[in-house]
């Protein structure tokens, strides 16, 4: 039935590939990651978006690279030895997204996922996140990947 929880004797848990964007943590499901990669040059690319910092050449392959900081607003800050590019693959392209760290993959368990609330307590629009984790005594905003790589025009 729709909405009924089954109970499972092995708690059912989804991979997520969790990072960081200032002081807050976020996550995305590890099945749509490539890889994550320290950073490379990022060739600008005129007249695009202003949060897509430009391409990167991924072993022959050219990946688009998306600042998230840019992308939800947040402050700038300065690429640094923690900064990672996470790659996706969206809609047969490779996408990569700046964030601060990538700090770990994490099982999270599926009963700890909760539908973002309402007001939820961070600068991102709703529209990116699929639901916030919950982790011994952290948050863990989850994004939804289609909507945070999907290119909107204004």
């Amino acid at each position: 039935m729709p909405g009924e929880r089954t109970v499972t004797d092995a708690e059912e848990t989804k991979p997520y590939v969790i990072f960081r964007l200032g002081d807050e943590e976020f996550g995305v499901d590890v099945m749509n990651i490539k890889e994550i990669a320290k950073i490379t040059t990022i060739t600008r690319v005129p007249r695009s978006a202003d949060f897509i910092e430009g391409v990167i050449n991924l072993r022959g392959c050219l990946a688009t690279v998306i600042n998230l900081r840019k992308r939800f607003g947040f402050e700038p800050k300065e690429i640094d030895a923690d900064s990672r590019i996470i790659i996706a693959e969206f809609e047969d392209n490779l996408i990569g997204m700046l964030v601060d760290a990538a700090t770990e993959v994490l099982r999270i368990p599926v009963s700890n996922i909760e539908a973002t609330p309402e007001k939820v307590t961070t600068e991102i629009s709703e529209e990116y996140l699929s639901g916030v984790g919950k982790v011994e005594n952290r948050r863990i905003i989850l994004l939804d990947l289609k909507q945070v790589l999907a290119e909107k025009e204004g």
